[in-house]
C-alpha cells in the first residue's frame, strides 16, 4: 500500500474525525503532518455512541474537526464546537447527494408480500429512516470527500499546501485505479442481490450495479414470522451472499444462510485500511457468487 509523502514536522496539526474510516483518509492527504484523533472507538456503533470526557478534553487543543454525517453527530456536534469555538469544523460530506437508508427490505414489486401475523396485521419491515451517511463506502464518494478535507488542510496548514495536493494526487489515482478493479469483478453481475443485517452497503451496491437487501428490523435481529419471509425471498431470488458486520448481530444473517445455502461474507465497513477492506470485499463477494 502506497502512503503518504509526508516531511519532518515536530507539531503536526492535531484534528479529530469521526468515524475510523475518515482517519485512513486525512492521513493519505496528510501524512505526518497530522495527528488524527478517532472519536467513534473501533467497534463502536456510531449511531449510539457518546463522547468520553477525554476526548471532549482533548478537542480544546484541536485544530479542526471533519464530520461525515453518521448519527451521533445530530447530537453532538453542537457540543463538540462548543468544546473549542476557534476550532474549524469540516464537513466532509459536503457537495454529495445522499441516498435514503432503505425503509422497506421487501416490496410488491419483488414479487413477495408482506408477511402476515395470526391477527392479519402486516408486520413492518423497517430498516432505518432518513439519509444513508455510509458515504465512504463508494470510491468516486470517496474522491468528493478527499477533495473536500485537501481544501481545508490547505487552508489551516498553508505552508504545506503543496504536499497536501501531491499526496490528494496520488491518492485519487489509487482510488481510480481501485474504482475499475472493482468494476471489473462485478461485472455481467449488474442486478445482483445481497443480503445483510444493516443496510450499510447502499452506495457501494449503487456504484457497482448491486441491491442489498436488510435483514435488520429497526435495528433488531427480525421476528420468526419476517425470518421466515426473509428466507423464501432469498430463495426466490436466489440470494447467495450475505454480508454480517462486527457492529451488529450475525444470529439472523447465519441463519439465513444456512437455510439457502448461503455463503457469509464478513464485512466490516469501519475497517482501518479503507482501500484494501474494499479490496478484499468485493474479491469475497466474487469467490461467494461464483
Amino acid at each position: 500500500m502506497a502512503t503518504a509523502v509526508s516531511v519532518s514536522a515536530a507539531d503536526p496539526v492535531p484534528v479529530y474525525v469521526s468515524i475510523v474510516p475518515q482517519k485512513y483518509l486525512l492521513r493519505q492527504i496528510g501524512g505526518d503532518l497530522l495527528d488524527v484523533h478517532v472519536m467513534v472507538d473501533p467497534g463502536a456503533n456510531p449511531a449510539t455512541y457518546e463522547p468520553k470526557p477525554r476526548q471532549m478534553a482533548r478537542l480544546s487543543r484541536t485544530r479542526a474537526y471533519f464530520s461525515i454525517g453518521v448519527p451521533f453527530e445530530k447530537t453532538w456536534l453542537k457540543k463538540i464546537r462548543a468544546a473549542n469555538p476557534e476550532m474549524e469544523v469540516i464537513h466532509t460530506d459536503s457537495g454529495i447527494d445522499k441516498i435514503q437508508m432503505q425503509r422497506h427490505m421487501l416490496s410488491d414489486s419483488e414479487g413477495v408480500p408482506p408477511p402476515q401475523t395470526h391477527t392479519k396485521k402486516p408486520i413492518p419491515f423497517q430498516s432505518g429512516r432518513g439519509l444513508d451517511p455510509h458515504i465512504w463506502l463508494s470510491p468516486p464518494l470517496m474522491k468528493v470527500q478527499a477533495r473536500t478535507v485537501l481544501s481545508a488542510l490547505q487552508k489551516i496548514d498553508a505552508v504545506h499546501a503543496h504536499l497536501y495536493a501531491v499526496n490528494y494526487a496520488d491518492f485519487i489515482s489509487r482510488i481510480d485505479t481501485l474504482h475499475a478493479r472493482l468494476k471489473r469483478i462485478f461485472a455481467g453481475h449488474q442486478g445482483l442481490r445481497f443480503m445483510v443485517f444493516h443496510p450499510a452497503w447502499g452506495y457501494f451496491a449503487r456504484t457497482y450495479g448491486l441491491k442489498q437487501i436488510p435483514i435488520e428490523i429497526e435495528g433488531k435481529d427480525p421476528k420468526p414470522a419476517q425470518l421466515k419471509t426473509l428466507i423464501e425471498y432469498a430463495r426466490k431470488m436466489k440470494i447467495k451472499v450475505i454480508f454480517v458486520q462486527p457492529q451488529f448481530s450475525t444470529k439472523s444473517a447465519k441463519l439465513v444462510a444456512r437455510e439457502i445455502g448461503g455463503k457469509i461474507v464478513f464485512a466490516d465497513p469501519m475497517a482501518a485500511d479503507w482501500m484494501a477492506n474494499l479490496d478484499k470485499i468485493a474479491n469475497k463477494f466474487k469467490a461467494a457468487i461464483k
